[in-house]
């Protein structure tokens, strides 16, 4: 029978001031990702199946199977699992908590790509969103940038107070921290150094002309073509950055609608996260630059934080 690592034992496993640097060395590795499969469950309620499949010769591989129910009410919206295999034998070693992975690793990407793009001096985070994501992009930020200010937006003023309260309570959360919810998403983007949007929209919810100059954005939510959380005229402005150019340029809709529409140009997407971490490129150029990370995921992450959650369960084991 092969160990199952709970959410709590995996949650413990992967600290994000262990998490960011290991990614940072993944992206410069020779790991095969295929893009993700992705099977549209339910059109009427926007339901999903992802299979994430990825591996490395000298190592592990591993395949995180996914659903995505954006309608649940009183369940969190993803579900997954993840299995990890020995890459020469073929056999399994472990099944763990995916949902708790892919948090703390999507978390952890937002901060490496934050830690190039976002502006050295940036204290002030604004979340766009509420759900069980936003809790963990705000102290993971907290690690690459000396957050001082979090202030939060959602449709939902109670859940945006849970989720302060969840990010009150995270042990790697800085103890003087101050948390604000607002419900004037206009002017908090004004304020902002760094604006982190974690939705499923399917329509802009940021806007070009509430953003000023000198800010870092942060797109997490989207992850499919009909999905948006920004608009055109932010898209004009930006210098893009992406997790891979393959996944990205093929299923964010903010970057595949404003390829399509003429206000983003392809020239526009200056970097991959591979690039960023060998050095290629340099990331941000201009203190006075918009700049976007949009991510949609990918396994060379969820190996990265599986490897770390398997050697934190041998340890423990032995």
């Amino acid at each position: 029978m092969i160990p199952y690592l709970s959410k709590e034992q995996v949650s413990a496993a992967l600290p994000y001031a262990s998490l960011i640097p290991a990614l940072r060395v993944a992206f410069t590795q020779e790991i095969s990702a295929p893009k993700r499969h992705a099977h549209s469950l339910s059109e009427e309620d926007n339901s999903t199946l992802l299979l994430m499949p990825v591996w490395q010769k000298q190592g592990h591989l591993g395949i995180k199977l996914v659903t995505v129910a954006p309608h649940n009410r009183d369940l969190p919206s993803v579900h997954a699992v993840f299995v990890l295999f020995d890459a020469q034998s073929g056999a399994p070693l472990a099944l763990m908590d995916g949902e708790e992975l892919t948090l703390r690793r999507t978390a952890a990407a937002s901060a490496l790509a934050s830690s190039f793009a976002s502006r050295n001096d940036s204290q002030h985070l604004l979340l766009v969103g509420n759900g069980s994501l936003a809790p963990h992009i705000a102290v993971a930020h907290c690690h690459t940038r000396a957050i001082s200010n979090i202030t939060i937006w959602g449709r939902s003023a109670e859940k945006s107070a849970v989720a302060a309260a969840k990010i009150r309570q995270h042990p790697e959360c800085p103890a003087d921290i101050h948390i604000h919810i607002t419900e004037d998403l206009p002017t908090a983007c004004g304020q902002a150094d760094m604006i982190s949007c974690v939705t499923t929209s399917q329509t802009p919810i940021v806007l070009g002309q509430h953003v000023r100059s000198g800010t870092h954005l942060d797109l997490v939510g989207g992850f499919k073509p009909d999905m948006r959380e920004v608009d055109d005229a932010l898209m004009r402005r930006a210098t893009v950055f992406v997790d891979t150019y393959a996944g990205a340029m093929a299923e964010a809709g903010d970057l595949t609608q404003t390829l399509e529409n003429g206000s983003l140009m392809r020239s526009a997407i200056v970097a991959e996260l591979a690039e960023l971490c060998a050095g290629t490129h340099a990331g941000r150029q201009d203190s006075q630059d918009i700049t976007v990370f949009k991510s949609v995921g990918t396994a060379i992450e969820d190996l990265c934080a599986a490897n770390l959650a398997w050697e934190s369960w041998q340890k423990a084991a032995s």
